[in-house]
């Protein structure tokens, strides 16, 4: 007997404990039955069921008077003693409230409504409720010849049973104030002023509803609106559902003209970007280039995320770009090559500068729509500019090596895929360049990332045949050991390589690499 209370009493505490019981110190009060009592009597006196056949009425379940009794008996336990239960309570309580809030302020908008509405004092044939999902009503004496003149749906269901009166509901409303709005629309000679000052989204509801009754006039005048009216980004997207939603498509033309174009509009897109891009690379003000090549970026890397079915700039249109910018970096390093000192040497090095930065831009795009691949084998190939940029001070060329680091970065991330052969060209041709400017680029520009640079550069010399590994890296060995931090370090591609060299020998066993295919008869 006392094992089996003192497992009770076990049990009794995890209860406690976990929160289901209070602590047993608590007192059982009599107000708690007394208000329980008063709170259901008060209920049935206010929510009567009773109402006037001949009057508008707004009417809704009653609330639970489970929330009153909570309240009588949190008040009797002492402070810090709430159960689990009593929690719980109290948020039902809450929630409760909150819902018969709401469900107030929705009953005096409707209140509002009807009391302005011009059938409130004339005698209507045509009892119509309209119910919410939640069960709340509103009841409307409205008139049969306002409904089948305005309404197609209110026509057919009407059309039966002349001078008879009718009573019709409509059930499991999503907003029954928007319901009564469109009734109270059927009665209005001009409705474009009605509609003025109202928000997209309550113009929205009163679209859909009347669609849903057939309200063609309704319709039109809601489509007039969304056409007139500006909008944000978040009402873009939700006019553009509605209207598909409801298969609009058609009378809503004129409303998608804003977010649409017509085809032959989206064949000419090339050129419209044709245009962008060069008036950016051809801008005179530079902090309005700067602002506009960050923008454009942007929305062509937001357009490649999230709308893959859209126009976007074509690769012709990017490559077109390249070869001017090409063309426009050799006729300057070539001017610079022959410069005497009344040329203004800093109006050169900035020209230099700038269509280094335009090539860094357009590479950028193109590394952006993973369609780089064919500017490395261009880069590798331009031996003629490699020549001039030799022949000129590394002050007005630095900024042309950081296409090829920019280049190695791609090629090291994996973001550029392109044969061992075009690597390696890409390499013989500008890793001395490369070299060369290291230390102007990482001293002179302060958006160079040093260890960026010098990452990609090893992982892009990695991914070379071992031979070749072995004489950039040798070569690297000298200059880093007489240049320092003025030659980019790549000690962690020199350790790879040590390893693959002397140490982790791959050598292919042939034997081993032959497939045995051995074939048996089994008797059955």
């Amino acid at each position: 007997m006392a094992a089996e209370n003192a497992l009770k009493s076990r049990e009794v505490s995890t209860m406690i404990k976990q929160g289901f019981i209070s602590v047993p110190t608590l007192s059982f009060s009599p107000s708690r039955t007394t208000a329980t009592t008063t709170a259901t009597a008060t209920l049935s006196r206010v929510y009567s069921p009773t109402s006037s056949p001949n009057s508008k009425t707004l009417s809704s379940p009653p609330p639970s008077p489970f929330s009153s009794s909570t309240s009588a008996q949190t008040l009797t336990r002492p402070p810090h003693s709430q159960t689990l239960y009593d929690m719980m309570s109290e948020e039902q309580h809450r929630e409760s409230k909150l819902s018969e809030e709401k469900r107030r302020k929705l009953q005096d908008r409707v209140s509002k409504l009807l009391d302005k509405a011009p059938f409130r004092d004339a005698a209507g044939d045509v009892r119509l409720s309209v119910v919410g999902r939640d069960g709340f009503r509103v009841s409307m004496d409205v008139h049969k010849s306002v409904l089948a003149e305005k309404s197609r749906f209110f026509a057919e269901k009407l059309r039966r049973d002349r001078g008879v009166a009718h009573s019709v509901e409509i059930s499991d409303c999503d907003d029954v104030e928007v319901y009564v709005e469109a009734v109270v629309l059927m009665y209005c000679e001009d409705l474009k002023r009605r509609l003025m000052g109202e928000e997209v989204s309550k113009v929205l509801g009163l679209l859909k509803v009347s669609a849903a009754i057939m309200f063609d006039a309704g319709i039109l005048s809601c489509l007039e609106y969304l056409e007139t009216v500006p909008w944000s980004e978040d009402e873009e997207e939700k006019i553009i559902s509605h209207l598909n939603e409801l298969q609009l498509r058609d009378s809503g033309a004129e409303v998608l003209l804003r977010v649409s174009s017509e085809p032959s509009t989206s064949t000419r897109s090339d050129d419209v970007f044709l245009r962008l891009l060069t008036g950016v690379l051809q801008a005179k003000d530079v902090k309005a280039r700067r602002e506009m090549k960050s923008l454009i970026s942007r929305l062509l890397r937001e357009d490649a995320t999230n709308f893959n079915d859209r126009l976007d700039v074509s690769k012709d249109v990017l490559y077109h770009l390249c070869h001017r910018c090409l063309s426009s970096l050799i006729l300057c390093l070539s001017e610079a090559t022959c410069v005497d000192e009344k040329r203004d040497r800093g109006a050169l090095m900035s020209e230099i500068a700038r269509e280094a930065d335009n090539m860094q831009w357009i590479v950028d795009i193109l590394i952006e729509k993973k369609a780089g691949d064919e500017f490395v084998k261009l880069w590798a190939d331009q031996k003629e500019l490699a020549v001039l940029h030799s022949k000129i001070p590394t002050i007005y060329r630095h900024e042309i090596s950081r296409i090829t680091a920019q280049l190695c970065i791609a090629i090291g991330r994996g973001h550029i895929l392109v044969p061992k052969e075009t690597r390696f060209s890409l390499l013989s041709t500008w890793l001395e360049p490369l070299y060369e400017d290291f230390g102007w680029m990482r001293r002179a520009s302060r958006s160079v990332d040093k260890k960026l640079v010098e990452d990609g550069l090893s992982q892009t010399i990695l991914t070379l045949p071992l031979p070749q590994q072995q004489a950039i890296l040798l070569n690297w060995f000298d200059r880093f050991l007489s240049k320092g931090d003025d030659c980019p370090n790549i000690q962690r591609a020199f350790e790879v390589w040590w390893r693959r060299a002397f140490i982790r020998q791959y050598v292919a066993d042939q034997d081993s690499s032959q497939l045995q295919i051995t074939v048996c008869d089994y008797q059955n």
